[in-house]
Parts: C-alpha cells; sequence; structure tokens
C-alpha cells in the first residue's frame, strides 16, 4: 500500500523579524492520523513556526504546504478554506472574556456555518462533553481555572471537527495532574475523532507521553526528527542538553557585542 500523502509539508522556511532571522531552512511533514511534538527550548523558534503553520504569517522564503494548498501563495478564499478543516487552541486559550464559555465555544459555528441556534447550541454543548466541561457553559471564562480555560479553548478549536488541530503548549502553567489529564484528553481526541494533531510544547514529559514523533527544533533549525525513543538516544550533545536541562555556555564575541550595541550587526 501506498503511504498516506502528508497534510503538513514543509521545505525550507526561513523567517526573519527585521535583520534577525529566526527559522533556518525548515523542513518537515506530518502524515494523517499522527501526534508530531514539535518541541525545543525558550526562544528556539517553535512559535514562529506555529504562526507559520497556521497561516497568520506567510513564508519569507521556502514553503509551507496544508491540505495541498501553498500557504505562502494561496488566496484569500484559499485560505480561509484551509482554515475551516483546522482548529487551533492557543497558549493562554485567548478566550473572548465578555462571552460565556458556551458561547465563546459556538463562536467558530456561528462564523462560519449557517447552522440555526438550536444545532449550534447542542454542538457546542456536545463539544464541552467531550473535554469533561458538561455543564460549564454559562460559566464566565474568569470564573475557571487554568485547566478549565485550556479546556474550553479546546473545545472551540474541534467544535467544526478539524482534520488539522493545533495545541500551543497545552500543559504551560499548569500542575501535574492537571497536566496529565490534558495529555490524556489529546490522545482521546486523536482516536476518537481521528484528528491529526501537532503540539508545540517545551514540556518533556508531556511530549514523551504524547508524541507517535518528534520534531527538535533549537534555535531556529531542526535538530532531528524521530520517535521518542530515537530522541531519547540522540547523540546530539544540543537535545541531551534540552533533554537533561543543561545549560550551555554563553560565548560572546567583543566585536559582535559592540556591533549589536551601536547597531550596526546585519
Amino acid at each position: 500500500m501506498n503511504a498516506p500523502s502528508p497534510l503538513i509539508e514543509v521545505h525550507g522556511l526561513q523567517a526573519w523579524y527585521g535583520r534577525r532571522r529566526i527559522l533556518h531552512g525548515v523542513d518537515f511533514s506530518v502524515v494523517p492520523g499522527e501526534i508530531r511534538v514539535i518541541m525545543g527550548g525558550s526562544g528556539s523558534g517553535k512559535s514562529t513556526l506555529l504562526r507559520h503553520l497556521i497561516g497568520l504569517q506567510r513564508p519569507r522564503d521556502g514553503s509551507v504546504r496544508i491540505f495541498g494548498v501553498e500557504l505562502g501563495r494561496a488566496s484569500e478564499r484559499e485560505l480561509l478554506a484551509v482554515r475551516r478543516k483546522i482548529g487551533v487552541s492557543f497558549q493562554g486559550g485567548a478566550l473572548l472574556t465578555s462571552l460565556s464559555v458556551g458561547e465563546n465555544v459556538a463562536l467558530p459555528l456561528r462564523e462560519h456555518t449557517r447552522l440555526d441556534e438550536s444545532t449550534i447550541r447542542i454542538m457546542s454543548r456536545l463539544k464541552l462533553e467531550v473535554v469533561n466541561l458538561g455543564g460549564f457553559q454559562d460559566l464566565m471564562p474568569s470564573q475557571l481555572s487554568g485547566g478549565m480555560v485550556k479546556r474550553a479553548a479546546l473545545a472551540r478549536a474541534i467544535v467544526m471537527d478539524p482534520r488539522l488541530l493545533f495545541f500551543d503548549e497545552p500543559s504551560a502553567g499548569l500542575d501535574p495532574v492537571v497536566a496529565a489529564e490534558l495529555d490524556e484528553l489529546i490522545l482521546r481526541l486523536r482516536d476518537a475523532l481521528r484528528m491529526t494533531i501537532v503540539v508545540v510544547t517545551h514540556e518533556l514529559e508531556s511530549a514523551f507521553k504524547i508524541a507517535d514523533t518528534i520534531t527538535v527544533l533549537d534555535q531556529g533549525e531542526i535538530l532531528m526528527t524521530g520517535t521518542v525513543g530515537e530522541v531519547r538516544a540522540s547523540p546530539n550533545a544540543r537535545i541531551q542538553d534540552l533533554l537533561n536541562r543543561r545549560p550551555r555556555a554563553v560565548q560572546v564575541d567583543a566585536d559582535t557585542y559592540l556591533r549589536r550595541l551601536t547597531g550596526e550587526e546585519a
């Protein structure tokens, strides 16, 4: 049998903020049904990569292809069609504080479908049940705990049954028990709803628990992509520094430092 075509294909992706290059020729692909973890420390380029994957930032160099659509060349209509097939759960939840939990979850259905209100209400409550928030639809986001905010954001991300789900730092700021529950929820979503899931995280325990495949990103470069066992056994010193929380020695060249201070560094 032929291997399934990738849902995500990234080739030679480079990203710049001003004169500073953040991503250095990133290449990887994600196949249907996979849980791919993009792992790296703070400042590794994870958030910039995620912005390119969900179409918030267009490639300056290289390409990002989702469902066969090259995002850098896509029209606004094509981008909208792609976004309707994906769900995104942001790190802080990004719930609208003026809307109830149920209204937050229902928002994508109201914006992108012509369903009647009773159907929207039923569908949003079903997704709240999926994330173990049944009965909480009338609460305001300010009345939720951190873990509940994450789950409510996840319910909103999956309310339109996306084929592809992006989850940014699911365990950040959560206690170990709540983080473990969220990891289990991600695994159940993949199995029950047959989603392809991309998780961006720096939490090692979570990454090792949920990942089918891990892509390790460091200073804008992919160090390796492999299974959990392959990443653990990697001889790469930078990967082992990340896994074992070893700080890297910081070396500062005097001339480079002076140019940076004076704004002369290209």
